[in-house]
């Protein structure tokens, strides 16, 4: 586990109670289509699905965390979650990288380079890699409880969600990373066509396309999560015709499984 996290990992329950949440958005209601009157889970639904199984609030804004989770503790104090959702499961498996979109806030980033006098980051990448690394960091430290914010910030993580299609649904991991992203000292940073690079002692760790898109990416190892889970499918939806709030719909698919994964 990274020194850095002081959190928790997710309960066998939370993760069926998630599983099954996903599930309910293969009637029609998911962001992704699937095949005539049926889809699959987009990114939003698994913001929902994630609030909805840790008992936590979904921002669904631009937000710094996607889902607030209260403490047991202190119910004014959150913990936060980063969700991330992929269609990179083969990649993930065959690289052994997972992909995060950490932002797409080009503008934001433009402006800390600029108020540090970088206009081009091929002058400087290593400079602009730090800002760029350190930029992120002061996003979590502003709504951080030292900061008189609401979240511990040292119990947060990135819930990230890789998947890939197959015939009839899709196969999903979760992978849980700590929120902290590498040291930029640590990292060597270079330029390549138009994306600024910083790579570990492998391969590429951390990408950002500052001239097309604005995403910064980061590309942790699998295996160096501090949790991940097994492999696994929706379950297949029962033939029927239920409401679209997405607590009804998971209990009244699955009421059996639901109450199973409350006992586990």
């Amino acid at each position: 586990m990274n020194a850095m996290f002081t959190g928790r990992i997710p309960t066998n329950g939370e993760i069926e109670k998630l599983r099954l949440s996903l599930s309910t958005f293969q009637d029609g209601t998911g962001q992704f289509a699937s095949k005539p009157d049926n889809s699959l889970p987009g990114w939003r639904d698994f913001e929902r699905s994630v609030a909805l199984a840790f008992g936590g609030i979904a921002q669904e804004s631009k937000a710094v965390f996607d889902v607030l989770i209260p403490t047991a503790q202190d119910p004014s104090i959150n913990i936060g979650i980063s969700c991330k959702m992929r269609k990179m499961l083969r990649k993930a498996e065959g690289t052994g990288r997972v992909v995060v979109e950490v932002s797409n806030s080009a503008g934001k980033f433009w402006k800390g380079l600029r108020s540090n006098n970088i206009d081009d980051y091929n002058a400087n990448p290593a400079a602009a890699g730090k800002i760029l690394l350190d930029l992120v960091e002061s996003w979590h430290s502003e709504i951080s409880l030292e900061q008189g914010g609401s979240v511990e910030v040292s119990q947060s993580f990135y819930l990230i969600l890789q998947w890939d299609k197959t015939k009839t649904t899709g196969r999903y991991r979760l992978f849980q990373f700590p929120i902290q992203l590498p040291v930029p000292e640590t990292l060597s940073w270079d330029v390549q066509g138009k994306r600024l690079i910083g790579r570990d002692n492998e391969n590429v760790m951390i990408e950002w396309y500052g001239y097309s898109g604005g995403q910064l990416k980061y590309y942790p190892f699998a295996d160096r999560a501090i949790w991940s889970s097994e492999v696994f499918k929706l379950e297949p939806l029962p033939e029927s015709d239920l409401g679209y709030e997405l607590r009804q719909r998971v209990i009244e698919y699955f009421p059996d499984l639901w109450q199973k994964a409350h006992e586990m």
